[in-house]
């Protein structure tokens, strides 16, 4: 019986998700059809994530907190970089910074902060600095100086060709962190992982375009508050694209590809480069027995 249940809502699952990939592609009569369902079909879309099961804190038997930096210039993390480009392509097709940026600003993400502890909320005004630089080119400045009067007076105005301005995208973003937390369930008897918080990193707005820019964290977003949202968006399947794939799945099935950077430790929870310096490889390596740890914890409870 409990099998039949489970089979049952994988294949409500499997229907939704088709239904939303055509979005009456083949039944359209002109472009503006395209996208539009029918009730029947809104009413097969009207899904949710799938729920986390509760854990009681005594099935815990072990835990361990990583972070983990996702490089989008890896093929594999491809589906959360692009489209880059939202002028020229359907309004269902955005990347994962675009979706981001539009539901903070739409006011249906709402638990956002500036660090990984979930500490302090950030704003969107907070944000906007990062996000937009306008400054004055330097023949706008001479333009201001030889007819200084004028400008002070306000008989003329700046023409925009003097204006650089300078707006953050998706093209910028060169990756995100994320933080999770492995643990073993007695209760399941297997080692789970709940992904607890999400960041994109890139330059500030004033250092796009410029060499060797700085990459920071623009914000934090906790992941478990965003799931109903990130469920509505769908990702690129490149393997069969009648079937995308929600970014809420994506992310907690792990379909990317990361490093760990750091994990929880008595010294502060300080970062493997901070013990590892100068030595790209032996941090690679650090990361792979931080993994190699977590994973033999598993491996190690049982007998053979």
């Amino acid at each position: 019986m409990k099998l039949n249940t489970i089979v049952a809502c994988l294949s409500i699952l499997f229907v939704s998700q088709m239904s939303h990939a055509q979005s009456n592609l083949l039944n359209a009569k002109t472009p503006d059809e395209i996208g539009k369902k029918t009730a029947a079909q809104m009413e097969a879309d009207n899904d949710k994530p799938l729920q986390y099961g509760y854990v009681h804190d005594r099935d815990v038997l072990m835990g361990k907190m990583v972070w983990e930096i996702i490089d989008l210039d890896e093929r594999i993390n491809f589906p959360l970089y692009f489209p880059v480009d939202t002028a020229n392509i359907g309004r269902d097709r955005r990347s994962l910074f675009d979706v981001l940026i539009k539901e903070i600003k739409a006011g249906r993400i709402t638990e956002v902060y500036y660090d990984d502890y979930f500490n302090s909320k950030k704003t969107l005004s907070d944000m906007s600095s990062s996000f937009t630089y306008i400054d004055t080119t330097n023949a706008g400045r001479e333009e201001i100086n030889t007819f200084y009067d004028d400008y002070k007076s306000g008989r003329k105005v700046l023409d925009p060709q003097y204006i650089d301005k300078r707006e953050l995208g998706s093209i910028d973003v060169s990756g995100y962190k994320i933080k999770g937390y492995w643990y073993f369930d007695k209760r399941q008897g297997e080692m789970k992982y709940r992904l607890l918080g999400i960041c994109p990193v890139s330059p500030e707005a004033r250092e796009v375009g410029t060499d060797n820019p700085d990459v920071i964290e623009l914000f934090w977003v906790y992941f478990p508050s965003t799931r109903d949202v990130l469920h509505e968006w769908k990702a690129f399947n490149d393997k069969n694209s009648a079937m995308p794939i929600t970014f809420d799945h994506l992310l907690n099935s792990r379909r990317f590809s990361g490093v760990i950077y750091k994990e929880e430790n008595v010294y502060g929870d300080r970062q493997i480069q901070e013990y590892m310096k100068d030595n790209a490889l032996n941090q690679l390596l650090e990361s792979e027995r931080v993994k190699e740890k977590i994973r033999n914890f598993e491996q190690d409870m049982w007998n053979y």
